[in-house]
């Protein structure tokens, strides 16, 4: 089977071609074509590849290339992991936003629509080439933000696309292991957006063992994000949420932490990674995959750290959640190995209240015949309440990426929850057109 990693180039990379070694099961991937516009970027990640596995007589053939379409043709799955704008985007995402007092966050609130603005156009060249190309192949979406942009792809590919991120599987996962349970053997009641939902059960032979979590002290203290949320306020929710919801139940205080920082998160992965790229250019021999190592470690313990500051939380762990759930899905739907997890997917009657062709996240069924949102019970109010009003703020936006419509844009940012000002909105618009030039681009009208 033929893999083509768009954003070949990317710090993901790598954590997919390790998963593919470990891999030894037929029909398996033998090649991975990777696909960047930057060729500095793709030498850099052949090179890791290529040491990692050096000792693997079956490791797949790597191929890399700056041509869409060359990437592209003939493959079965497609990984679509793309920073348009780069990280001098996503600081200018942070610190615009910062300058107004609102949070800048790459997925969550303004940062994430001007995110979402470039990229969906980008995105959606990748589909058109997809249906061309490799009109039977899924494409597994990692980029953010990644519910948007899985629901724009979607007027072209239809249900061949899915949205991956494993905060929400990881969640399900610790929360059985403190519990005492087999992770593979509990069935999760989660219903959300991409960085906005709830766990609100865990099911094991038939019984929900959440509110057992909920009950005991000891053990909701364990959690992280009893830390992050603190346990009463989980226990007045009944539910617990996905760690992304600090920015809307403490909002005032996540904007306070990161205006405090000494760098932004953007600040911080654009000099980490400009370091990277440097050393790798300089230290011609070997050594680079076990620099690429480091540097993910690095990455991965300070992920969230405004949020997480004093708190004693554990680091969250490198890319290799979201590699075992691209995984999963390959082998469910290549090799006929069913299996459920968490994804963006197109809703249909899963979530009462939501349109049925919005793009949520929720446990889905995966098998040879594609991918199944399971039924879940309705969401409460207070869930619905917000789920809805971010869902109608994702869809001006996907307009606005696709019209070039600065009026939609300025009706995206003004009616979502963590900007609330019209008058904020338009001054984050014009600050995001002045400068970030791929949002200029788009918003033409």
């Amino acid at each position: 089977m033929k893999l083509c990693i768009v954003g070949g180039g990317g710090f993901r990379t790598p954590t997919v071609y390790r998963a593919l070694l470990g891999e030894h099961a037929s029909p398996r991937v033998d090649t991975v074509a990777l696909h960047d516009v930057d060729t500095a970027r793709l030498d850099a990640m052949v090179r890791i590849l290529a040491e990692l596995g050096a000792d693997d007589p079956h490791a797949p053939a790597v191929e890399a290339t700056t041509d869409l379409d060359a990437a592209v043709a003939g493959s079965d799955f497609v990984f679509a992991a793309v920073r348009v704008g780069g990280l001098d985007g996503r600081r200018c995402d942070e610190h615009v936003a910062l300058d107004l007092g609102v949070l800048g966050q790459e997925t969550t609130g303004a940062g994430g629509l001007a995110f979402a603005i470039r990229t969906v156009p980008v995105m959606m060249r990748v589909a058109r080439a997809v249906a061309r190309l490799a009109p039977d192949a899924y494409v597994m979406n990692f980029t953010n933000p990644a519910g948007i942009v899985t629901e724009a792809m979607q007027s072209v590919l239809g249900d061949r696309v899915l949205g991956i991120c494993d905060t929400p599987s990881g969640l399900a996962r610790r929360v059985a292991e403190l519990l005492g349970l087999d992770p593979t053997r509990v069935e999760p009641d989660y219903v959300g957006l991409n960085h906005l939902g709830w766990l609100r059960g865990l099911r094991h032979d038939g019984d929900d063992m959440l509110p057992r979590l909920l009950a005991d002290d000891d053990l909701l203290g364990r959690t992280e994000e009893a830390r992050l949320f603190g346990a009463d306020w989980i226990r007045s929710l009944g539910a617990v949420p996905n760690e992304y919801l600090h920015y809307y139940y403490d909002h005032r205080e996540a904007v306070a932490a990161i205006v405090a920082a000494p760098e932004t998160r953007g600040d911080y992965l654009a000099r980490s990674q400009r370091d990277f790229y440097a050393r790798v250019v300089a230290e011609a021999g070997p050594g680079v995959a076990a620099l690429w190592r480091q540097t993910v470690d690095h990455r991965s313990a300070t992920y969230m750290a405004e949020a997480k500051a004093d708190r004693d939380a554990p680091a969250a762990p490198a890319d290799e959640g979201y590699a075992g759930v691209a995984l999963a899905v390959m082998a469910a739907i290549g090799r006929g190995e069913p299996a459920t997890m968490i994804l963006n997917v197109r809703n249909g009657t899963t979530v009462a209240g939501l349109p049925a062709d919005a793009v949520v996240e929720v446990p889905t069924a995966v098998d040879g015949t594609g991918v199944h949102p399971l039924p879940l019970a309705p969401p409460t109010l207070h869930q619905l309440g917000l789920l809805a009003q971010v869902k109608a703020v994702e869809r001006h936006v996907i307009t606005a990426a696709l019209t070039g419509s600065r009026a939609e844009a300025v009706t995206a940012f003004a009616l979502h929850p963590l900007v609330d000002s019209v008058s904020v909105a338009r001054r984050l618009v014009d600050g995001y057109v002045a400068a970030i030039p791929e949002v200029a681009a788009v918003l033409t009208r």
